[in-house]
């Protein structure tokens, strides 16, 4: 009651009912508060009083912040995309880019006497709206001519404003070029590679016996002039390190630490972020980019090579891949297999049957012709996509199999009659040996391929 009558306190405020309050030991409010409190409210109310004796205006209120609020922009990368163009990629402040009007603005610097050059910026959002405290942010800065043309160097600067005004920015370097390291090749083909794999955040408690049947597998798949970007946040263990280092070595993987992502609440360990940078950090580097994660497999149907499938489709700077989903658990009962020999991939060989679900497909893109990406496509391309692609190329889906630490077979069932279903947990399964097929094929590469680098190697554990 005492509370109420506080706010209405005339002349001195709030702060004036206070003073009377602590002066009357015996109210109910001052039993009540702890001693603490109550020091603390003497000190809000004698500090507010000015030096000059006059009483405070009552109407004046004080704001005080305290921490640190999400930051107008985090930089993680950039990169030149053109001989006109770069990409600053990074996070923002959600709550800004939702209710006001941030925008960005771009110089380039040089080193020579030229005069610098500046141009306003194109932001594009691509995680859609998934995003918490951060969404991404990616920066196009294209100019009217090409920057570092004379090839002595500069500096990329970045202008980011808080609001439509111009008055209240932040301005820092986003990217330096040393003299002699424009190439104007770099943006045209041949690439380096045919194709390139940029992963999702690697996170959790993985399974590095999946971990290392999924990569032998695409680095067959995808053959030699294939490389494959793993981002580490926080789910690289000793384990899953001993299985990636051979392929590091021998240049086929890299591996980017990520961890410091954690700082900032982006969406699903900021996977958003991370397709990005890699878009942007590779986007010259190979024909073509795929996106999925290390619990999906993809597979051509047919007996097609990937060379022809994507010969068709070359016209498209995007497609989208159908999925199999498969179970996780289920693995046929038959004690003349030695199950402990074999890939996960060659004992989970149940695949659910129901149809006209829509199910989440992953994708692959010229990179070239993409300004942004998500994780399932990207809406930021120069060029067509299509979805009409069912029977030339679709991925395996072992949900939820990528942290299984031990044996993935956990139920056994009876072969069921050949065309028939087997129901499990109300869910309708038939048997797919697809993948099952490849088994010995990948474990013989492997070998051939890495074996001399693994075979010492303790932290390596056999197939289960």
């Amino acid at each position: 009651m005492r509370g109420m009558l506080l706010a209405r306190a005339p002349g001195g405020g709030a702060l004036a009912g206070f003073d009377s309050l602590l002066r009357s030991t015996s109210s109910d409010f001052g039993r009540l508060l702890p001693n603490c409190a109550l020091q603390k409210l003497a000190s809000l109310s004698s500090s507010s009083t000015p030096r000059s004796g006059l009483p405070p205006d009552p109407n004046l209120r004080t704001f005080r912040p305290y921490g640190s609020a999400a930051s107008l922009f985090v930089q993680i990368g950039a990169y030149r995309g053109g001989s006109t163009s770069f990409s600053v990629v990074g996070l923002a402040s959600k709550p800004t880019h939702v209710f006001g009007k941030p925008w960005f603005k771009c110089e380039w610097v040089p080193n020579s006497n030229s005069s610098p050059i500046r141009t306003k910026a194109f932001k594009i959002l691509p995680d859609w709206g998934y995003g918490r405290v951060y969404t991404v942010v990616v920066v196009n800065c294209t100019f009217p001519v090409v920057p570092n043309a004379d090839n002595a160097g500069g500096r990329l600067f970045l202008n980011a404003y808080y609001s439509p005004s111009p008055r209240r920015y932040e301005r820092f370097v986003a990217l330096e070029e040393s003299p002699g390291s424009y190439n104007e090749s770099r943006f045209h083909p041949p690439y380096q590679y045919d194709y390139l794999y940029c992963g999702s955040s690697l996170y959790g408690n993985l399974s590095a016996s999946r971990i290392r049947e999924w990569l032998a597998y695409h680095a067959h798949f995808f053959g030699p002039r294939s490389h494959f970007v793993f981002h580490d946040a926080g789910g690289v263990s000793p384990a899953v390190r001993a299985v990636l280092d051979p392929w590091v070595k021998i240049g086929r993987a890299t591996v980017q630490d990520i961890r410091a992502q954690a700082e900032f609440d982006g969406y699903y360990y900021n996977q958003f972020l991370v397709v990005n940078d890699c878009l942007h950090r590779f986007r010259h580097a190979a024909n073509w980019t795929f996106y999925f994660d290390v619990d999906e497999y993809i597979y051509l149907p047919d007996g097609r090579t990937l060379e022809k499938v994507l010969g068709e489709l070359s016209k498209y700077t995007q497609f989208t891949i159908e999925q199999n989903p498969m179970s996780s658990a289920l693995c046929v009962k038959d004690p003349t297999e030695d199950y402990s020999r074999k890939w996960g991939f060659e004992k989970l060989v149940f695949r659910n049957s129901i149809t006209g679900v829509r199910r989440d497909r992953k994708y692959a893109i010229q990179a070239k012709n993409a300004f942004a990406t998500g994780v399932h496509m990207s809406e930021n391309i120069v060029g067509k996509t299509t979805h009409k692609t069912e029977l030339m190329i679709r991925y395996y889906h072992y949900h939820n199999s990528i942290n299984v630490l031990g044996e993935p077979c956990r139920e056994f069932v009876p072969m069921p009659a050949k065309g028939n279903a087997m129901w499990y947990e109300k869910i309708p399964y038939v048997y797919d040996d697809s993948m099952k097929r490849s088994g010995d094929v990948i474990r013989r590469f492997e070998e051939e391929t890495i074996g001399h680098l693994h075979s010492n190697d303790s932290r390596i554990t056999k197939p289960t």
